[in-house]
This record gives C-alpha cells, structure tokens and sequence, in this order.
C-alpha cells in the first residue's frame, strides 16, 4: 500500500480570498483527480503571504476562517492541509494550517514558533501555540508543522517524531534570496536523516512586493534523497507514491503533554506506485537570481493592475538589464524605451541605446533634453550664482528625465522602471526625483558586479549579443557633465561591492572591514556614504529582494541618526 502526497505549490494574492480559495478548489479537485490521498498547500494561502496589516481588520481574519469553513464541503475522499488565520474566541489570531478531510475540519495546527527578524514580523500579528497535533490515517502517523517549527533545532517536528509520526509536513511562504534554495534542502535533509522520517515540504511561489517566493517544493526521503520536486518559480503540482511500510513505525509515546492524536477518517487506498517523480533541472546561480527578478517584475505588474512599462534607456549596463527583465516579465510589446540624451551624451551610448531597444523588439521613443535643459539653467542662473553649479546641473538633468518618464506613465498608464542598482543605492550615487523617479526598482537589490553577471545570462540564454558587447565593456557613466566616470567618485565596483556586502548584509564594523581590506583605503569613506543617504532610500520605489539583506524590510536604520562606528567611543569625565 502506499500514500500518494500531492504538493500544491500555488501563488495567492494578497488579500484576494476569493480568488485564493477557488484557486485551492482547483488544485484540490485536480489532486484528487490524480487519487490523492493528501494535497497540502503554503503557509497563510489563503489570505497570502505577508498579509501584514490586514491581519489587524478582524473582517479580514473572519473572511478568511470563511473560505475554510467553504473548501472543507469540497474535500470527500482526499485530505486537504491549507495555511490560513485562524482566531480564537478571546481574540487572538493564530498562523494556521487546517486539515480538512471527508467534508470536515479534522484538526488546526497553530505555528509555534513565530520569526520576528529579517523580513519577518510575526509577533505583531501572531500568538504562538504550545500545543501540538498529531494526524492518524490507517496505521499511518503525521504531524503539521509551519514554516520556523521546522528551522529551530528542537522544534514542535521533534515531538512528533517521538510521538511515531513517519512524515512530518511543512508548509512554509519562505522568501527567497540567493542561496536560500540550498539553506532550505540542507536543513530539511539533517531532520529527516537524524529522524528517520520522510518530510513533505511545501514553499508558496511568486511576487509580493519586494519579496518573491521560488517555490521549489520537495519531498524528502528518510535516507535524505528528494523523490519529488516542484519547479522553481512556476506553480506547480507535484505527486510522490510513498510506501506505508516506510511511513507507519508508532514507535513512541503519543500521549505526551500537549500532543494531540486526531483520526482522520480517510485511509490511504491499495494501490501499487504508478507515479515516477519527474527530474526537476535545477538552475545554476546566476539563471535563479535573473528568474526571481523575472518572477517578482511580472506579478508586481499582474498583481497591481499594470500593464505596461516605460523606463529611460541611457545606453548603459543597467537600463539594459532592467529593460530585458521587463520583456522577460511582461512582453516586448508591453515594454518602452525612452532615450534622453543631454550635451553630455556620446554618440555611443545613443546609438547603443537604440540598437537594445531593436534587439528587444520594443518600443523605441527619442527625447532629447538639452533645450529643456538649456533653459532651466537660463531661468536659474541668477539664483544659483555662486552655487555648486557642477552637482546642481547633474542633478537637474537627472530630474528632467524623471518628470518626461513620468509624464508617459500619466498619460498613458505606463508603470515608470527605475534602474539604479545596490551599489549605487546604498553609497547614495542616485538623484532623488530624477532616476530615482518611478514605481519599481527591478534591480534595486542587484550588486553591480552582479549585473555584468546577469547582462552575460542575458546573452547566453538568448545565444546572442541582446545586450550590445559595447554596453558590457563600456565603464560605467552616468554622463552628466564631460568625460564623467563613476570611478571619479566610487571605488572601483569590484572592490567596492565586496565592502558593501559585508557592512550592510553582515554588519561588519569599522574596525573588522579594515582588519578584512587593509590596502582598500576607502572604507570610512563608504561606511559614511551608506549611512548619511538612509533619506534617499526611504523614498526610493520597492523593489525585488535576492540578497539575504536588502534596504528596507530587512535594514531600518533611523535616518536621524548620529551614530559613528569609525570613531572609537571615549567616556570620560569631561562634558560640554
């Protein structure tokens, strides 16, 4: 006999119940088309993931526990295990996996242990439950954790296993960064080595503002191979045959403090395994990041309504990979280039701007900015006499740009794309209200280094040069005023990016990057670039998170703020 376990690897919408619940329905009706025994969903699908502030509007929360009471009517001969909120009647709001099974509510796990770091802030919302739930079908024992239950080392799984459960299952809406996929595989491989036990674990997949969610959903075998896997940033319906012989092994005690023993009223059918688990390719590591960038570009602009993109192509690397991602995400003819070129232009960047937007069949609109600039300096000369005129005119440019790009997003519904990277963004080398201007930063998270990565993933994948040689080896430039080079103020990007890394996403201190970099001369430099221009980020678009810190939901630092970490901390006696 033998268990077929169904892994339903969907993307919810935020705050679309509806449409939330009539996707789980579809994807309930086609597990048990294919005779499911259990089909199990991701983490809080049915509000979606993070739902933030909504859990704050009881209706929402009641809404929710509604779509649940609904889809249990749909669940004759198949177990359903779908995350929800779930609310008790003094008030408190639980993270939620209810099993439905045979037309009922069977049992509700609440999440135990709630994340509070990082991207996560559960315990505004959440209460922890100390309880713990064990599910019986025929001799088969399972136990339903959440997401973070199976990331402590002695978390709720691990009563369970005591208990005799042969199969843990976790539902999880784990974000992705770069790297996470391997975190995850290695993780699940150690519990259920050490346990000897099979583990289901399923990841929600798609965009959510600045978060995007790779899917890759697994199961695990006790000896630590995974027999069945979900594609990587695609929803996904994933089957496994597991033997019971291999699952039933009631070998301790389920009768332990707080740990319940639910009979679910459906048994696993005789069947013999017909299911051979497909190969899933696994994407190397550049291919995943230009795929979550892909990924979250797309529901960015499925999930808000917008349909259309324009973004200002300067003849540089990164409007080059922000306007392939974008004819990735939603389509070439959905995507527009504006070309903006001032007295500072060179004819190879106008001429290199143009042939991207040829090679990626968009549409292609010319600007020109010099009069317009000619007479913003007319009408202000005599105000900023004696000003530094050097910033002042870069930045006016800069500021033209955003107000032409935004102009065709008003009159014509086109979502404004910025293309600033990490590295500038984080040392402040943006103009607010000039290319900082728009509604989403595709690669706002993107390193510049890595971009030259992903520009090459880009021609490699298409077997030819979409993004102009000349745009790779050109050195980077904003063209604001002659001969201008980014090295003229930055480091050079290669040996900027890695001291980047480790003060924002490791939070290295001064002392440490110096002991790390002893010939890089330009750290106190930096680590003061990155904090005094914490106001221009606050005001910058969302964008796309593939790091395992980005600035925003994972880095909040006060922008009033006179902390100093390259000076050494001196208390005396003095004051004054």
């Amino acid at each position: 006999m033998f268990l077929r376990l169904a892994i339903a690897q969907v993307n919810p919408v935020v705050g679309d119940i509806k449409g939330n619940t009539f996707k789980v329905l579809s994807y309930i009706e086609r597990a048990a088309k294919n005779e499911a025994d259990i089909v199990v969903f991701p983490e809080l699908v049915i509000s979606g993931y993070p739902p933030e502030d909504l859990l704050l509007k009881p209706h929402f929360v009641q809404n929710n526990i509604k779509a649940i009471e609904y889809l249990k009517k749909h669940t004759k001969g198949i177990t359903a295990i779908v995350g929800f909120a779930d609310k008790d009647k003094q008030g408190n709001v639980y993270n939620a996996a209810a099993v439905l099974s045979d037309g009922k509510i069977t049992g509700a796990y609440h999440k135990r242990e709630l994340p509070n770091y990082s991207v996560f802030d559960e315990q505004r919302y959440f209460v922890p439950q100390n309880k713990n739930l064990i599910f019986r079908t025929g001799k088969m024992l399972f136990g339903v954790t959440i997401c973070e239950d199976i990331w402590k080392t002695n978390g709720p799984y691990l009563e369970q296993v005591n208990a005799g459960v042969g199969l843990v299952i976790n539902i999880s809406a784990s974000p992705y960064h770069a790297g996470k996929m391997n975190e995850r595989a290695k993780l699940i491989k150690d519990v259920a080595v050490k346990n000897r036990v099979f583990v289901c674990y399923v990841n929600t997949v798609g965009g959510q503002d600045d978060l995007v969610f790779d899917g890759a959903s697994f199961i695990m075998s006790p000896d630590g191979k995974i027999i069945s896997a979900g594609k990587e940033f695609e929803e996904d319906l994933i089957f496994a045959d597991i033997p019971l012989n291999a699952i039933s092994r009631e070998t301790g005690s389920n009768k332990k403090k707080d740990l319940r023993t639910i009979n679910l009223p459906l048994s696993p059918k005789n069947k013999v395994a017909k299911i051979t688990p497909r190969p899933i390719k696994k994407l190397d590591r550049t291919a995943e990041i230009y795929a979550a960038l892909v990924t979250g570009t797309r529901d960015y602009f499925a999930k808000n309504g917008f349909k259309h993109a324009v973004l200002g192509l300067s003849g540089g690397i990164d409007s080059a990979l922000v306007a392939a991602i974008a004819v990735d995400a939603i389509g070439k003819d959905n995507v527009a280039g504006v070309s903006m070129p001032s007295k500072y232009s060179s004819g190879e960047t106008m001429s290199d701007a143009e042939k991207l937007a040829n090679n990626l069949g968009i549409k292609y609109i010319n600007v020109p900015i010099k009069d317009i600039h000619k007479s913003y300096m007319a009408l202000l000369d005599h105000i900023l006499e004696g000003g530094t005129r050097g910033v002042t005119e870069e930045n006016i440019q800069a500021r033209i740009r955003g107000n032409i790009l935004m102009a065709f997003s008003n009159k014509y519904g086109w979502l404004v794309l910025t293309t600033g990277n990490k590295s500038e963004t984080a040392v402040g080398y943006c103009t607010l209200y000039g290319d900082m201007a728009g509604g989403f930063a595709v690669i706002k998270d993107v390193p510049k280094t890595l971009v030259y990565e992903l520009a090459d993933h880009v021609n490699s994948k298409a077997g030819k040069n979409i993004i102009p040689e000349s745009i790779i080896e050109r050195a980077p430039t904003a063209e604001l005023k002659p001969g201008q080079k980014d090295s003229d103020s930055l480091p050079e990007y290669d040996l900027l990016d890695p001291v980047l890394k480790d003060y924002i996403e490791e939070d290295m201190s001064f002392e440490s990057l110096r002991r790390k970099y002893p010939k890089a001369g330009f750290i106190e430099k930096v680590m003061k670039m990155v904090d005094k221009n914490e106001y221009k980020r606050r005001q910058a678009a969302p964008g796309i998170r593939i790091t395992s810190r980005a600035f925003g939901r994972d880095r909040r630092l006060p922008i009033t703020n006179k902390y100093d970490d390259t000076s050494k901390l001196d208390l005396d006696d003095s004051r004054g």
